[in-house]
Order: structure tokens, then C-alpha cells, then sequence
């Protein structure tokens, strides 16, 4: 089963977050999820309507992945969607990913918004977002997905044989 999550990110780090986005049809990296976002630009100005398109990306989702650049930090539009991820009904898992050019100081919106979410940061490394988008799905109450799940049955099934030899 895969994890479906909400891509935010700051509209500079758009190119950054459509390779993000690929990164599920790369055969050697282990990631697999469903990504909900607004990476094509919304037709509007009308405020209102962005963050109902917004909402309606985000219905669904277990985790919301921030992605964090230079200028993350100060973005009331990354914050506003780390809230929304919060308010939902099964408020998602909050994890981001500090991208190369990252500048996120103690104390800025997005920085306490994560902070006060108990998100993971994490630097860009495809091969650990598997299991750190999996951590913050779990943090969140979610059920492990069933790929992992299977997985760690076997490790404490195996460990139980192990210890039942000894």
C-alpha cells in the first residue's frame, strides 16, 4: 500500500520539489507514495480559492512532507498548510526535508510550526525517506503500511526463532 502525502513546499523550490515528486519512478531509491500537491501553478489570486484547491490536494493524505529552502522559512503559505495538515479530522504526520540551500533559523513561522508539530527534519538523502515518511505517518497514529508492516513481522518473527534456539 502506498503512503499518500501532501507536498508543500516554497514556490522558488518548485523545480526542487517536481524532482521530489519523481523521485517514486526511480528504480533505485525505495520510496513509493502517492503525491498530492499543487506543483502546476492554481489560475488564481483569489486567496480563498487557493487554499480550498490546497485543502482539496491535501483530503487523503497521512503525512505532509515539507520541503524546506532559503526561503521556507519566512513562507505564510507553507505554515498556513503545516496548520491545515494539523486541523484535519486525522491530522497528518509532519516531516520536512531540508533541501541543499536551506536556511531555517530557531526561530522563524515555518521553524516553530514544525517545531510545535514534533516534525523530523531531515536532509536530502533519497534513500532515507522511506522509512522517515513512514516514522511521521506513525507518529501521527497512522498504521504502518502494509509493505513495512509485513516486514517488520518477519524481523519479529525471526527474532523470536532466534531467541527460542538460545
Amino acid at each position: 500500500m502506498k503512503r499518500r502525502i501532501f507536498i508543500s513546499y516554497q514556490h522558488l523550490d518548485r523545480m526542487k520539489a517536481k524532482g521530489f515528486n519523481l523521485l517514486k519512478h526511480n528504480k533505485n531509491v525505495d520510496v513509493d507514495f502517492v503525491g498530492r500537491h499543487l506543483l502546476d501553478p492554481v489560475n488564481s489570486t483569489n486567496e480563498q480559492y487557493i487554499k480550498s484547491r490546497i485543502k482539496e490536494m491535501m483530503h487523503g493524505t497521512s503525512v505532509t512532507v515539507v520541503l524546506v529552502g532559503r526561503e521556507t522559512c519566512d513562507s505564510q503559505w507553507v505554515q498556513w498548510e503545516i496548520d491545515q495538515s494539523l486541523a484535519k479530522d486525522h491530522p497528518n504526520g509532519i516531516m520536512a526535508i531540508r533541501l541543499e540551500d536551506a536556511r531555517l533559523p530557531e526561530s522563524c513561522p515555518v521553524s516553530d510550526a514544525l517545531r510545535d508539530a514534533g516534525a523530523e527534519i531531515i536532509d536530502w538523502d533519497a534513500h532515507t525517506f522511506a522509512d522517515a515518511i513512514e516514522r511521521a505517518a506513525v507518529a501521527a497514529g497512522r498504521v504502518p503500511t502494509i509493505k513495512r508492516a509485513a516486514a517488520a513481522a518477519v524481523d519479529d518473527e525471526s527474532c523470536a526463532r532466534e531467541a527460542s534456539i538460545i
